[in-house]
């Protein structure tokens, strides 16, 4: 009996034992599993977070029953950033988020979700419901358009355009100036004529001047330079010459082939006074509301146009904007970022030079939601790693944005300055060469006559600036003489 009380009671002191160190193991495998997650736990015990968007290219699009885009990717590279997984659905209604008439508001800020990834932009209506994160993409407002032909808007002395009236100004000039210089060079320099009261010399002025027309057309023209400061300024012209037609045929080519020239709205202003084109925007849109709160007068008659026809100029989503924008004489007022997108997927569309507006892109989160700093902090950081421009060059590359999307204009004389500046100086040293030919030819004359060096010079230049009337009075002389 003994023996049995003392077996039972080792088997009961045993099983007590076990239990013990079964509940501490699984204690520490606990711990161990709590600290696994804080770090890099299972994919079950992360946090699951539902996010709304808006289907549209290329921020969000369905590929293959999946969905991808730029706002796609962002939200992988957050995820691994921030440790979570999460489930997209697309906003039912397909509007960003506006205030409607019964006070409840639509859209993806009326949608219970955790957070909004999309081209969702921040304003100050939107941020009194929820909490925005730091922007993620920069933009404003422009003005998408359908180019005109070329046909359409040149006019008759179009070969002008590729430089400005500033420029020809000064290319006349130029051209005045240069042939005076190659006349008056031509005279003093010694090496033009043996003996000025005898002969005539070949650099009339007549004759300079097509000298110069002959250099401006790429065609070799007599007389020819004999002189050494005569060739020095007719060297300088034909450089010059040649780098400004190779620049006029540079812009001129520029011309034909870009379409901002054609181009008949440049502001929202000119949208405004003109009465060809029809404009709107998204209906519900943060742009809609942009130009209903705004003072400028400008913008108040954008609004007021839109408002009063906004069954026939708004639109409901952006696809149906760029649709009717490349079909009709319509204009689509929105995001400039997307709108640098349309015009890089059609060739055909470009966006007017005038933006307004500067606003950003953010994720939108529930108020008060711990998760707005860290996804604020998260962007910053792939801003700054390059992340974010790696995915804005990868979703907008087309091969419409090899081309400049800059506005042409005509060359300006700033622009061909050193050109101007490089015939200057070629001017000044062809004259003091003539000038020292001159000189020497004084000083040695001087030697022979026995006059002073300053008297022969100055005979010699009255008698070259004034080679007709000494002709003709020699003529005449010896004519009395003959008689």
């Amino acid at each position: 009996m003994d023996k049995g009380l003392s077996f039972l009671l080792c088997v009961i002191a045993t099983m007590l034992l076990l239990g013990e160190s079964s509940r501490t193991g699984t204690s520490r495998n606990d711990d161990a599993l709590s600290q696994g997650t804080d770090s890099r736990g299972p994919e079950e015990a992360l946090p699951t977070l539902t996010v709304t968007t808006i289907l549209e290219d290329p921020y969000v699009m369905v590929r293959s029953a999946e969905l991808e885009g730029y706002c796609i990717d962002l939200l992988k590279a957050l995820a691994a950033m921030l440790r979570f997984r999460y489930r997209v659905k697309v906003v039912g209604d397909g509007q960003y988020g506006a205030v409607a008439p019964s006070g409840n508001w639509t859209g993806m800020i009326g949608e219970e979700a955790d957070i909004a990834v999309a081209p969702l932009t921040v304003t100050s209506a939107r941020e009194e419901v929820v909490s925005f994160t730091t922007p993620f993409l920069q933009t404003g407002i422009g003005i998408l358009l359908r180019k005109e032909t070329p046909s359409q808007e040149m006019s008759f002395f179009h070969f002008l355009a590729p430089f400005s009236k500033e420029t020809w100004t000064g290319l006349l000039f130029a051209y005045v100036l240069t042939c005076f210089c190659l006349f008056l060079v031509a005279r003093l320099s010694p090496c033009e004529w043996n003996e000025p009261k005898n002969e005539e010399n070949h650099f009339t002025f007549s004759n300079s001047l097509w000298f110069g027309a002959g250099a401006l057309a790429l065609q070799g023209v007599t007389p020819r330079p004999k002189a050494l400061s005569v060739r020095v300024v007719a060297a300088v012209w034909w450089l010059f010459t040649i780098a400004l037609l190779a620049a006029y045929i540079a812009n001129f080519t520029a011309l034909l082939s870009s379409g901002s020239e054609q181009l008949p709205i440049q502001t929202f202003e000119d949208l405004v006074k003109q009465r060809k084109l029809e404009f709107g925007t998204l209906e519900g849109s943060s742009t809609f509301y942009f130009f209903k709160n705004s003072k400028n007068p400008i913008h108040q008659m954008i609004y007021e146009y839109m408002d009063k026809r906004r069954d026939h100029v708004l639109v409901k989503t952006y696809q149906e904007a760029v649709q009717r924008v490349m079909e009709s004489n319509y204009a689509f007022i929105g995001e400039s970022i997307s709108q640098d997108l349309a015009a890089a997927r059609h060739c055909n569309l470009i966006r007017a030079p005038e933006v307004i507006g500067a606003r950003g892109f953010g994720i939108a989160t529930t108020q008060a939601s711990p998760w707005t700093k860290q996804l604020s902090v998260a962007v910053l950081k792939l801003r700054e790693s390059g992340d974010l421009d790696y995915l804005r060059n990868k979703w907008w590359e087309s091969s419409c944005l090899h081309r400049s999307r800059e506005r042409w204009s005509p060359l300006q004389p700033q622009a061909l300055g050193g050109l101007f500046l490089t015939l200057a100086i070629g001017l000044a040293l062809g004259v003091i060469a003539a000038v020292a030919e001159l000189s020497n030819k004084s000083r040695r004359a001087a030697g022979h006559a026995k006059k002073s060096c300053c008297a022969v010079f100055t005979e010699e230049i009255c008698t070259r600036l004034h080679i007709k009337k000494n002709t003709r009075q020699s003529q005449e002389t010896s004519g009395r003489a003959n008689d």
